[in-house]
């Protein structure tokens, strides 16, 4: 503990700590060659290394309010990754970064003033036994305390889901990716998205563990992010934004396994699958955005019409991307098969279950999420291939006449030595994943549901391939008749892919900016009138009656004591001078008057001004910045 400060070790945490470690330190070689000539460098590696710590700080928290700390640290300084460039697109991009960044702080904040309230203690290590308790108590002004707890989960989950990139809020990754250089990139997308799933595990297995209505809105939000990913990315002409898009996708297969997680009551076979994909699509990321920077910084496009060809002359980075491309697909033999294995057969035992148990109509809905998810695998496969192909198969503009290395050493030790794990972590399930499972299954569930649970699966049994044949079947038609069919079309003699996302595709300028921009504005201003044009009629009739002016004698005076005063002294004066120096124009008003005046005018536009909306809205910012002080400190 470091004065307000909480943290905690423990084997999941410890894992994730390590992984982080590998994808800075693999950025760093990397970043030598991919940095030459860049501009900036200085401020670049100082907020990598602080958004390093910052990450280290999430994962070590040991309460909600030290990982809110360091959960919007690192939000802020990996901001500065996504605007590093500096061009129209990255700043725009960074734009959208940091409004989602602020809208998830706020609602997360909201929520662990709600737990606060409610618990007493936002000790993660207690929240599942304060939570039983809470719903089990009586009393208080919690209204319905389920309800209560949902609002909580609900804010939370927008903070921690917006950094993961969860529908809807995943509008930042499409555009900070291409933006970001390709070492930020692979930390944003490999690890700083983690950082939002493990909020949302924490949500799940230890404020709402085994709600199955909750892991129901999760599952459900996992598939909608797991699909329109998986599509955007397959009409994606740029090589990172095909990337950015598939990370969406991913995120939503995890996110799936995350809604299973509390539906199943915490099952080992969902719990694995959804650690062990957080775990793939990290390596995984890191070894495709790697790749993808090693052909930017030799060819400065990412257009695939621009790249194409690139890889004919470069084996050992086709090899990598290869590697990638079937782990991310689900291949047999690769590390992406083992979690998605386990989080389709935690789909199919759930439903098998459900028909043991009589309810038939819940089946449905399972039986539908299965079949997107093989969907979702197929579209993953088919959208890999079109990268592949065009960079390391077809002949175009970036086939490079003479062969020459493309990377130093540095850079092939950070994306081939990176590669190398995905097939060992394929071809090894039951050592290296195990121990993790194991790890985060003390973390994230509780000793009695794990006790005597075992897990024995048979990897290369006949219902786990199938799941993996039906994708790779639905992956060759989508790449054959939608990828060469439709996203290409002929050009100057010969076949080049075209973009064919519809416009409303992009929920940020099709509805977030018209929203906010446009439309908020146009009803805060009507309102606004509205209210103004009240307040300024009822302040008018409140002068013309109960405030109007009495009736009063003459004074002696006009103004206050004061202004008379002063206006007698400065008239004596006056007098003095119209005598010497302006006897020939000598100065008649009486500044009596003069100061009586303005003292009344000064009044009245003070009076105005106190009473205004925009003043009283100035002090209710005021309460509301000094109340957060005070709730903080």
């Amino acid at each position: 503990m470091i004065g307000a400060l909480q943290f905690a070790t423990d084997g999941f945490r410890v894992v994730y700590a390590l992984l982080a470690t590998l994808l800075w330190v693999m950025t760093l070689l990397f970043s030598k060659q991919y940095f030459y000539r860049h501009k900036h460098l200085t401020r670049y590696f100082v907020f990598y290394f602080v958004t390093y710590a910052a990450v280290l700080g999430v994962f070590f928290a040991a309460d909600l309010l030290t990982l809110f700390l360091f959960f919007e640290i690192m939000s802020f300084t990996s901001y500065v990754w996504v605007a590093q460039e500096e061009t129209e697109a990255a700043l725009r991009a960074s734009k959208t970064y940091l409004a989602v960044a602020v809208i998830g702080g706020l609602s997360m904040l909201m929520g662990i003033f709600m737990l606060d309230h409610a618990f007493g203690t936002l000790m993660i290590s207690e929240l599942r036994s304060y939570a039983t308790a809470f719903l089990e108590g009586t009393g208080g002004n919690f209204g319905n305390r389920q309800t209560y707890l949902y609002v909580a989960a609900a804010l939370l989950t927008v903070g921690f889901g917006g950094k993961a990139g969860v529908f809807p809020l995943h509008i930042w990754l499409p555009k900070a990716h291409p933006a970001a250089p390709a070492p930020a990139s692979a930390l944003l997308s490999g690890m700083l998205t983690k950082c939002g799933i493990f909020g949302m595990l924490l949500v799940n297995c230890h404020l709402l563990f085994a709600d199955a209505t909750w892991g129901k809105v999760i599952l459900i939000l996992g598939t909608i992010t797991m699909v329109s990913g998986a599509v955007s990315a397959l009409f994606s002409m740029d090589i990172k934004r095909i990337l950015a898009c598939s990370s969406v996708s991913q995120i939503g297969f995890i996110t799936l396994g995350a809604g299973m997680i509390a539906i199943m009551g915490g099952h080992g076979i969902a719990l694995q699958g959804t650690v062990y994909h957080m775990v793939n699509h990290t390596l995984l990321k890191l070894v495709l955005f790697l790749a993808a920077g090693v052909v930017y910084m030799n060819l400065h496009s990412l257009d695939l019409n621009k790249i194409r060809g690139y890889g004919r002359k470069h084996p050992f980075l086709a090899v990598a991307v290869a590697f990638g491309g079937l782990g991310l697909a689900g291949i047999p033999g690769f590390n992406g098969y083992i979690s998605k294995t386990l989080l389709h057969e935690s789909l199919v035992e759930h439903m098998h279950h459900l028909e043991a148990q009589g309810l038939h109509s819940e089946i449905g809905m399972f039986k539908t999420v299965e079949v997107l998810f093989l969907v979702a695998g197929g579209l993953t496969l088919a959208y890999m291939l079109k990268l592949f192909v065009a960079i390391f198969v077809e002949k175009g503009d970036g086939e490079e006449k003479e062969k020459k290395s493309s990377m130093t050493i540095l850079s092939g030790i950070a994306v081939c030595g990176s590669a190398i794990l995905l097939p060992v972590l394929g071809l090894t399930p039951n050592v290296i994943f195990a121990k993790i499972g194991h790890a985060a299954e003390k973390f994230l569930c509780p000793a009695e549901v794990l006790a005597g649970e075992t897990h024995n699966i048979h990897w290369l049994a006949f219902e786990n391939l199938k799941g993996a044949a039906i994708s790779v079947i639905i992956g060759i038609v989508v790449y054959v008749l939608v990828v060469r069919g439709m996203l290409m079309k002929k050009e100057n003699g010969r076949k080049v892919y075209v973009n064919r996302i519809p416009e409303w595709f992009d929920l940020e300028e099709s509805v977030y900016r018209p929203v906010v921009l446009v439309a908020l504005p146009f009803v805060l201003a009507f309102f606004s009138r509205i209210l103004d044009t009240l307040i300024d009629g009822v302040s008018g009739l409140l002068k013309a009656t109960v405030f109007a002016p009495r009736k009063r004698k003459m004074s002696i005076w006009v103004g206050t004591k004061v202004t008379h005063t002063l206006g007698t002294a400065m008239d004596g004066i006056i007098a003095v001078l119209n005598k010497t120096l302006f006897h020939n124009h000598p100065i008649t008003k009486s500044f009596v008057s003069v100061f009586a005046v303005s003292e009344m005018e000064a009044r009245q536009t003070f009076s105005l001004i106190t009473g205004s909306v925009s003043f009283g809205l100035l002090l209710a910012a005021l309460g509301l910045a000094i109340t957060l002080i005070y709730l903080l400190f």
